[in-house]
């Protein structure tokens, strides 16, 4: 499949296609000093000749390094993440609005000790992202914030 053949689904993503800087807003039990020092950078690029989405992220520590593959599930995406911990996740995903959003409420190839939810708004021209990630103890019935994180595009 050629770039010039995807679904309108996959197309929406081009949006994130870039270079990212990105920085957290680590909650007071990550114990960080200087919260700056925690700056990352993520790669969005389409693989397989467009057929998926790949993210590359990576961070210094406490922030495990990580791979993403996204992929189209009827109206929806799969976000398949895999990290340097060894972590194997799969997150539901929409991208609808300006609004990217990544929930996994359900165990997968990790145990699930808790529910999960990222939330990102994209500005109104694309360079940057504020989002936060969530998590739930109850299933995905209430949520609390875990930490911010803001992506801002590179040159």
């Amino acid at each position: 499949m050629t770039t010039a053949h995807r679904s309108p689904a996959l197309a929406a993503l081009d949006v994130l296609v870039g270079e990212w800087e990105v920085r957290p807003t680590p909650p007071p039990e990550w114990g960080v000093a200087d919260p700056d020092s925690l700056s990352g950078r993520v790669t969005v690029e389409w693989a397989l000749g467009g057929a998926y989405l790949m993210i590359h992220s990576h961070a210094p520590d406490p922030i495990p390094d990580s791979t993403c593959v996204i992929a189209p599930d009827g109206e929806e995406y799969l976000q398949h993440y895999f990290d340097s911990r060894g972590v194997t996740r799969l997150h539901r995903m929409t991208l609808t609005g300006g609004v990217w959003t990544l929930v996994r409420t359900e165990a997968d190839f990790s145990p699930l000790d808790f529910s999960q939810r990222f939330v990102g708004r994209i500005s109104a021209d694309a360079s940057t992202i504020e989002g936060r990630w969530e998590r739930s103890d109850d299933g995905g019935r209430t949520w609390e914030l875990d930490f911010a994180i803001t992506y801002r595009r590179r040159p």
